[in-house]
């Protein structure tokens, strides 16, 4: 919960500054309506295109690893994945199969690092190409160039593996903003809906959890956040979610743009 000797809109101060993606920085049509489509459309012939390279193998190993997880835990309903050279099946069928697992994946936006390397390495292209470029609203880039300037280093943590989060702010609408960007976290550092993992994070920044300003359009990320003791604020942006009463209740930062949330001179 916010401090309670602070009005709600006032920020505390702080002295670095930790970012979520989708619906907090970029809009989050841009995620479901321009990036996640690139792959659907471009998935099947890159399968086949690269089956038996050693560009593909590792992908299918990883998504058998994840299948056989899923078995064990939940769900299982997850389409089956073949081992990588799987003699038993052919290659028409060991093809189908994995696409049939990465679309249900997709379907249910799982957060598993198979998936989030694989989209990764295929967004890769669009943005080199020219055919993807992210969209990063007007005022985060007007915050970065401040907290740039006050020396205040910014981080992001997303679900999206960090090379795809750099892809992002390199290949942006505003131009490379990777020079204003201090560090990137995914969840290979934990879950984002765990507070263990917020600590960790400012543990490797270096600052006291509530030096450190987290902004996120989840609510459930913004509760782990702020029960690790960290200062947050919630990204409200056309097309997110709706957020839960206890959200606006008057006890958590809301703000519609980062410019609220900009140290006062």
């Amino acid at each position: 919960m916010s401090d309670p000797a602070l009005p709600v809109t006032q920020v505390p101060a702080y002295r670095a500054v930790l970012l979520d993606i989708e619906g907090t920085t970029t809009p989050i049509t841009f995620v479901h309506d321009v990036l996640f489509p690139y792959v659907l459309d471009r998935l099947e012939p890159f399968v086949k295109s690269h089956w038996g390279t050693g560009i593909l193998t590792p992908f299918i190993r990883q998504f058998h690893e994840q299948y056989e997880a899923d078995i064990r835990n939940g769900p299982q309903e997850a389409p089956r994945v073949h081992a990588p050279n799987d003699a038993s099946v052919t290659t028409a069928d060991a093809q189908a199969s994995l696409l049939a697992n990465i679309q249900w994946l997709m379907k249910h936006d799982r957060k598993v690092k198979a998936l989030k390397d694989l989209q990764g390495y295929m967004w890769k292209d669009g943005y080199v190409s020219g055919e993807l470029k992210a969209i990063v609203y007007d005022d985060v880039v007007q915050a970065f160039k401040v907290w740039h300037d006050q020396q205040i280093p910014i981080y992001i943590y997303s679900s999206g593996s960090v090379p795809a989060q750099k892809l992002l702010f390199g290949y942006s609408n505003h131009g490379d903003l990777t020079p204003y960007l201090n560090g990137y976290y995914d969840t290979n550092v934990g879950p984002k809906l765990e507070a263990s993992s917020y600590i960790r994070i400012v543990d490797d920044i270096g600052l006291p959890p509530n030096q450190v300003m987290f902004v996120s359009d989840n609510f459930k990320e913004i509760e782990a956040a702020t029960s690790a003791g960290l200062v947050t604020a919630i990204s409200v942006r056309p097309g997110n979610a709706a957020l839960p009463p206890k959200a606006t209740d008057g006890m958590f930062r809301v703000v519609t743009e980062f410019i609220p949330l900009l140290p006062v001179n």
